[in-house]
């Protein structure tokens, strides 16, 4: 979000708008606050990290598990339940290990190899379990594959089982009963395998969002363990986890706060930097909320709970991953486009080879050769080559802070041509102080001005308006009180103070409404890259205070990498031209749209967008727009409900660093998906028509021995790729 020449921005904890009512009083609470964040100029920044509160341990760790537990994943338009999956795969695994032992491996007598009389018939009755049981994933998403006349990998993968079940009974009947000789070969070992690994690759792609959710499971241990429950004017200690909507609690000094709130006797300074990253303590009195997570200061408080349960912030979160592991990325539409050539490819050479074949030397030596086609274009490895990477992705992201909420914008990383960022809270600290002060009418004082702007901005936690409050309390001005303090949509705020109306609203506002100003008397703090604020009265400029912000330590070395990969970073600020100059001259960039309000950012975007794939970085609600419409919406801080819903990846400890991470890693785990797709399935270009018999006539046809070395090979080589994917 971007704090503009006064340009105040509503606090995150003041302008999110949640869904429940609860979230929403709380916003309305707050109305002097509510700066409009559909416009920049003069709107309030912060970090509505309200419903963080919620993160208390009613939420448990076992019942989260459980979720994620039963969780529904889609695929060729067959829901996948994660216990069903589960338990399928550990049945298949326990039936697979007698199956290989008894079985050979595409006709390949294996040195461990158990036989006996009867073993074949125990192989098929197991091969069967597998089969009807165990496979009936890929069957129904088959189903909706044919259906959506889209077949993929679960045609593929149905194609590759059915057939080795059916010609394995054959081969069952073909050697145990009718005893013909040679003997047929049977696929048993190929069936239960395939099975066992494609189950495997959709369990770790599902598994995947439990393994993040376990990397950012340490956020609950912002909450204490006990709270003090308040029953019949007596305390007693509790778990947190028994803590109710509506339950009365004592929080002591120095304590953490269990659970969101509102206080309902005594006074105290909060600490809410570990849960919305704002250093400073935010004085609270009663009828203020308090927020789960932060930690009291010197004073003691009673505080009613007004939000417990699955509405927090980790239980967003998870959600959040969910939807990113659920949701298809390009690169695993791109392991589905190859598995739909591979089905047809098959399917083609499949044909021609029974046609060939049995023309030539009859059926009975054309059926194996088309049975091992079709097997062999269904090759293990492809079943975990996106899977594998998927989860490791999603498990170094959310070690590393970075919440992927939809991968599909991780594929465009390679296309990325400029970086459009906001400046306030993205770039800089959002953190202002007050350089300077002047009046600009005789009739007031320089203190006069700053202790106007003070009680006007009073209510407000905005940085600015904080700045502001500080100087003044280090002047010892004692405030007037304010009445009537509402927002000036998109420029400040307005107020009566002492009966009469003042504004203190940016220059954008003055030059709007046509109000004729000094400007000269300010420009010494504006070429230094200052924010102003203008205090009127009656159309009348009677005054400004100026204030500066500090860049975020981070904000250059995220610059310059971003410019060493091609990506032009570009500036979009509600700030006034001078300031917006000035960090961007000390930052490296050399494109800067200044005084923008939201719909300008998103217009920016939009005519970026003509010349390449555009990724935006920004920190709040009046950043949704932009955050919506780019390729790869980046939300720094994951606070912010609306910034969380309309970016991509979220950042959560709001460092800029973490887009050079995150831009490493989208880039490593692109290579590594395109590379394991190649082992997974490239062989094929070479298997399936020496499978056919094309070079027969060189006397050259693939050994189903080859065939099945190859394939496992492929599946190794996957693995061990994947598991070399790092950041760094």
């Amino acid at each position: 979000m971007d704090c503009c020449d006064n340009n105040h921005k509503d606090m995150k904890n003041c302008d999110m708008k949640h869904d429940d009512k609860e979230h929403m009083d709380h916003d309305m609470n707050h109305n002097h606050m509510h700066h409009d964040m559909s416009n920049m100029e003069h709107n309030h920044e912060g970090h509505d990290m309200n419903h963080m509160g919620h993160m208390d341990h009613n939420m448990d760790m076992g019942s989260m598990n459980h979720d994620h537990g039963h969780m529904m994943m889609n695929h060729g338009g067959h829901m996948m339940d994660m216990g069903d999956l589960k338990k399928k795969f550990w049945i298949s695994l326990i039936l697979t290990i007698p199956i290989i032992l008894m079985s050979p491996m595409m006709g390949m007598k294996l040195p461990f190899q158990l036989t006996f009389s009867g073993s074949d018939f125990i192989v098929l009755i197991l091969g069967s379990i597998l089969f009807f049981y165990c496979s009936t994933p890929f069957f129904n998403g088959a189903k909706g594959e044919m259906k959506n006349k889209k077949p993929e990998m679960m045609s593929l993968i149905t194609l590759g089982i059915s057939v080795a079940y059916i010609y394995s009974i054959y081969a069952v009947i073909a050697n145990d009963i009718l005893h013909v000789t040679p003997m047929v070969n049977d696929f048993f070992w190929e069936l239960s395998t395939l099975i066992v690994i494609m189950l495997l690759g959709h369990w770790i792609e599902m598994n995947s969002v439990m393994n993040a959710g376990s990397a950012i499971n340490k956020l609950s241990k912002l909450l204490p363990d006990n709270a003090h429950l308040i029953t019949d004017n007596e305390t007693k200690n509790v778990s947190t986890s028994e803590l109710s909507v509506g339950d009365s609690i004592l929080i002591q000094a120095g304590e953490k706060i269990p659970a969101d709130g509102t206080i309902y006797d005594g006074s105290t300074a909060v600490n809410e930097s570990l849960v919305t990253g704002e250093s400073r303590s935010v004085n609270k009195k009663p009828s203020d909320k308090v927020i789960g997570g932060s930690v009291n200061g010197d004073g003691t408080i009673k505080v009613k709970i007004s939000g417990t349960g699955n509405s927090g912030y980790l239980s967003k979160v998870m959600n959040m991953v969910q939807e990113a592991q659920s949701a298809k990325s390009k690169t695993e539409n791109l392991a589905n486009q190859v598995a739909s050539y591979l089905f047809y490819a098959a399917l083609v050479v499949a044909i021609i080879a029974f046609v060939a074949w049995s023309f030539i030397k009859g059926v009975s030596f054309s059926i194996p050769v088309t049975v091992t086609v079709l097997i062999i274009a269904c090759p293990h490895a492809l079943g975990l080559a996106v899977p594998l990477i998927v989860s490791r992705t999603t498990s170094i992201a959310a070690t590393n802070g970075l919440l992927i909420r939809n991968k599909n914008s991780l594929e465009k990383i390679n296309d990325i041509k400029y970086a459009l960022m906001d400046k306030t809270g993205t770039l800089t600290e959002g953190k202002f102080q007050v350089n300077g002060y002047d009046r600009l009418d005789n009739s007031y004082s320089k203190d006069d001005i700053l202790q106007i702007a003070a009680s006007v901005e009073q209510n407000s936690n905005h940085p600015l308006a904080t700045g502001i409050m500080e100087t003044a309390k280090q002047k010892e001005l004692s405030l007037s009180e304010v009445n009537n303090d509402n927002q000036i949509t998109g420029y400040g705020m307005r107020g009566t103070v002492n009966n009469h109306e003042f504004l203190v609203v940016s220059a954008a506002y003055l030059d709007a409404n046509n109000i004729d100003y000094d400007a000269s008397a300010s420009k010494q703090y504006l070429e230094k890259g200052n924010s102003l604020s203008y205090v009127v009265e009656n159309n009348n400029v009677i005054g400004f205070v100026a204030e500066g912000d500090s860049i975020k330590s981070g904000s250059k070395a995220m610059i310059q990498y971003l410019q060493s990969q091609g990506i032009t970073p570009v500036m979009l600020t509600g700030d006034n031209e001078a300031a917006a100059n000035k960090v961007a001259s000390l930052l490296g960039i050399t494109e800067v749209k200044a005084k923008l309000l939201p719909e300008d950012k998103q217009k920016n975007v939009t005519n970026y967008q003509k010349d390449g794939k555009v990724m935006f970085i920004g920190d709040g609600i009046n950043d949704a727009p932009s955050l919506t419409q780019s390729d790869m919406g980046i939300a720094i801080g994951s606070g912010t409900d609306v910034a969380v819903d309309s970016a991509d990846v979220v950042l959560v400890n709001s460092n800029p660093l973490d887009v050079v991470n995150l831009v490493k890693l989208a880039k490593k785990a692109h290579t590594k998906m395109i590379q394991n797709l190649w082992w997974g399935a490239g062989y094929n270009i070479v298997a399936l028509p020496l499978a056919a018999g094309i070079l027969s006539f060189a006397g050259i046809m693939l050994d189903p021995m080859v065939g099945a070395i190859i394939m496992s090979l492929s599946t190794v080589i996957v693995a061990l790729n994947a598991l070399t994917l790092k950041i760094k």
